[in-house]
């Protein structure tokens, strides 16, 4: 009986020996993830490990600083200090701005973090990677700034306005972001608040920039078609050289003429004011329409619609409220009234589409608008019938690459 007890005992401990050892294969296998691995020209070859880099995706919160996150995501005090002491020559992480991320990268084998990746912008980011092969024995922080490498890929959209471009865009499920980038550049070309009409037709290409397969953002511009009242406006993008980069009409002339058809940029009259008179023409007391009056909130930017020098800014005793007047040349000089702030003094230089000020209601107003005027050899005249020169053309040795590169587009747009 004895023997037989002590035999039991002897086939129990076999048994949990083999499920213990079973167990820990299994836990073994799911921790050490293998792949098989095909070199070319063979078939599958052994298995090898594969080890990932942790990645934590540390949030900016309402509050939160570049040490406080540090601090909150387990970063030592002299790590953050170091990576800080790095940067802060290329980019202050003081600047980390709300609602984006600090990307921390950790080691695979010693599990140290190695990396802090932060996006500074829509184009470029912060890199801050522990580097080992340095003078030092013990490797150093090393920082650099490199643009962000999206995936691209092309869209055409087309749109019909029947209250907005803007409304069209909703209407046709296409980012409003993209709409701003095509109406910043038809902006010299079209005003955006006074111009479309109902019937009016849009269709261009553009980047869509893409992230692990995600889409982000619009991205470029490549060509733009708005047909307004039954004429036809369109724009190509091209790089002549470094100090030529822009759009282009079809015949190879610059979008960019010596004034903006609006003083008040398309992404501040597009939203809200979607129906019904946005702007309305001013009728003066001998007649004629003398000015041009946008409908815009207390405090949306006024911007300057060209170069040139500022004559007066101040307080207009005739009705205008705050007033700037801007000197552009020997020709012409317009005139921004019933602001709210003006942010610009006498005899600075302004450049075109610099914000001089804010829409306000000061003076003789019923009610937040813009009252834009502009004036021609000491006369006020209708800046929307007045027709600019061309902007400056694509030299002649670069034509041929500009009519060449812009048939694709062409082809797109039709």
């Amino acid at each position: 009986m004895i023997a037989l007890n002590n035999n039991m005992k002897h086939y129990k401990i076999i048994a949990i020996i083999f499920v213990f050892s079973v167990s820990a294969f299994l836990l073994n296998s799911n921790f050490n993830k293998k792949v098989l691995v095909k070199s070319e020209g063979e078939n599958m070859i052994e298995n090898k490990d594969i080890k990932i880099d942790k990645v934590v995706n540390a949030e900016i919160k309402e509050g939160d600083t570049y040490g406080s996150l540090m601090d909150e995501y387990g970063v030592s005090y002299a790590t953050s200090t170091a990576i800080y002491e790095s940067s802060k020559d290329i980019y202050d992480l003081v600047k980390i701005r709300l609602g984006r991320f600090v990307e921390l990268i950790y080691d695979k084998d010693s599990g140290e973090l190695k990396e802090l990746v932060y996006k500074v912008d829509s184009e470029d980011e912060l890199h801050v990677k522990y580097d080992f092969n340095t003078a030092s024995s013990s490797g150093e922080w090393i920082s650099e700034i490199k643009p962000i490498e999206y995936q691209i890929r092309i869209r055409t959209v087309s749109g019909e306005v029947d209250t907005s471009m803007y409304q069209a865009a909703i209407d046709n499920d296409i980012d409003i972001r993209a709409i701003i980038d095509l109406a910043d550049a038809f902006q010299w070309s079209i005003d955006f608040a006074m111009d479309p009409r109902k019937g009016d037709t849009f269709n261009f290409v553009y980047e869509e920039r893409c992230l692990d397969g995600e889409y982000v953002m619009p991205g470029k511009i490549f060509a733009g078609k708005y047909i307004n009242a039954g004429e036809e406006y369109a724009v190509y993008y091209f790089e002549e050289n470094e100090e030529n980069i822009g759009y282009f009409d079809k015949d190879g002339n610059s979008s960019q003429k010596m004034f903006l058809k609006a003083p008040v940029a398309f992404k501040y009259i597009s939203s809200g004011y979607t129906t019904g008179n946005r702007v309305v023409m001013e009728i003066g007391l001998s007649g004629p329409h003398r000015a041009i009056d946008y409908a815009a909130p207390i405090g949306t930017p006024i911007r300057a619609v060209g170069d040139g020098t500022i004559t007066f800014a101040g307080w207009s005793s005739v009705g205008y409220g705050y007033l700037t007047s801007v000197h552009h040349n020997s020709t012409y000089s317009t005139n921004y009234a019933h602001q709210s702030k003006i942010i610009v003094k006498v005899g600075q230089k302004v450049k075109q589409g610099e914000t001089i000020g804010y829409v306000g209601s000061t003076g003789y107003s019923t009610g937040p608008h813009l009252h834009y005027e502009m004036v021609k050899y000491g006369e006020k005249i209708n800046p929307l019938q007045e027709v600019l020169p061309p902007g400056k053309p694509i030299k002649e040795e670069n034509r041929e690459r500009f009519f060449e590169e812009i048939k694709k587009w062409q082809e797109m747009l039709k």
